[in-house]
């Protein structure tokens, strides 16, 4: 049946659901979103306001621009810059700052690079351009990876030998892993990216939940969605059971989506990936396999130089991690803004520092004094 998003923004439903938390609640608990696009959600409607005030929520690296490494950007720089390629990306990238310079500048000196809206329309810019070398800069997690492995698969079939990616996917398993494997971790549930798990299912979760006690529920991106999904976990921690639930049925089926797991395991290999803010994950990213190494960039282009990673007053790598929330940098709203970022999280569209900004603005609430997380 068809439903229509009113359905998932009712406000007396929303404040039925709070209601119920209010009346299940026994003790302070802290349940953490890994996806950017619920932490906007939550940010925009003030979904943490009708909350319980036992109940808190912690924002995790749930934006894959923002804890793509400057390295990668350091990467994607150097080529858009060669008078051979043409660098194409998604319009979020463009901003990202590296060491020294940022895609955007690197466009306005010149440099061909590209705004799509699709790993195809790059692929398409190749068949256009037979003379350039065109790089598409693939960031993401599991929910691009079918498309951009579709892309690779295609220019492979077809003979577009002038395609060629800049690889730095990453798995979200491996990153909520390396928050609960922490000493000091305080995260006690998790709600998991409905669209992740579109792709990719259930089935990575059942053990995060087994072995750390912990429930996982599946959440879709609507404010009911996301009250009801934190309702669902909280029932499970006032019941002391660590299952993994789905909220967001009506678009996840338990097995995902097979034939893009199938077209995955066919075009990439699973890698170490550092994470901005984190380090290095092991088993956290995904790379070309072997088979497709010819339209690797790094293979084609061969190492470049990279910068030093450094945030100077930027807590970003804290906030990326759960520890803080925006408001409790110094440089929030003042020194740090969309127009002037010092850092990643405030430049993406699925930022914490820019939901914050945008939605609360200077007037954002500094945050509780106990840091959560990893």
């Amino acid at each position: 049946m068809m439903r229509y998003v009113d359905e998932f923004r009712d406000p007396d439903l929303a404040r039925r659901l709070a209601a119920d938390m209010r009346r299940r609640v026994t003790r302070p608990w802290t349940i953490m979103e890994v996806c950017g696009g619920q932490t906007h959600a939550i940010v925009r409607y003030g979904i943490d306001t009708l909350l319980p005030d036992a109940v808190t929520l912690v924002h995790g690296p749930g934006c894959p621009v923002c804890v793509t490494p400057q390295a990668y950007i350091d990467k994607a720089i150097a080529l858009a810059g060669r008078a051979d390629v043409i660098l194409c990306s998604f319009g979020d990238m463009l901003r990202v700052p590296g060491s020294a310079t940022d895609l955007l500048a690197v466009k306005a000196a010149g440099g061909d690079v590209r705004t799509v809206y699709s790993p195809l329309d790059a692929l398409d810019v190749a068949r256009a351009n037979p003379a350039k070398a065109v790089v598409f800069f693939a960031v993401g997690f599991e929910t691009t990876a079918p498309a951009n492995a579709m892309a690779v698969f295609q220019a492979r079939r077809t003979g577009v030998d002038n395609f060629s990616m800049l690889v730095s996917h990453v798995l979200v398993p491996p990153a909520m892993e390396a928050i609960l494997s922490a000493p000091d971790c305080r995260v006690q549930g998790f709600l998991a990216a409905g669209h992740v798990c579109a792709v990719m299912g259930e089935s990575a979760y059942h053990p995060l939940a087994a072995r750390h006690g912990v429930p996982i529920v599946v959440t879709g991106f609507e404010p009911i969605d996301i009250l009801d999904g934190v309702r669902l976990c909280l029932i499970q921690l006032e019941e002391g059971r660590a299952e993994v639930e789905n909220q967001y049925a009506r678009a996840v089926r338990a097995a995902g989506n097979q034939p893009a797991q199938a077209l995955i395991a066919e075009v990439f290999h699973t890698v170490p990936r550092r994470w901005r803010g984190m380090g290095e994950i092991a088993a956290s990213g995904l790379a070309l396999a072997p088979a497709y190494a010819g339209f690797d960039a790094e293979v084609r282009f061969g190492p470049v130089e990279v910068g030093t990673e450094q945030d100077g007053a930027c807590i970003s790598g804290l906030v990326l991690q759960g520890v803080k929330k925006p408001p409790d940098c110094p440089a929030f709203a003042t020194t740090c803004t969309p127009e002037h970022p010092l850092g990643v999280t405030m430049v993406s569209n699925e930022g914490s520092c820019a939901a914050y900004y945008r939605y609360r603005g200077r007037s954002a609430p500094a945050a509780a004094s106990e840091s959560h997380g990893a």
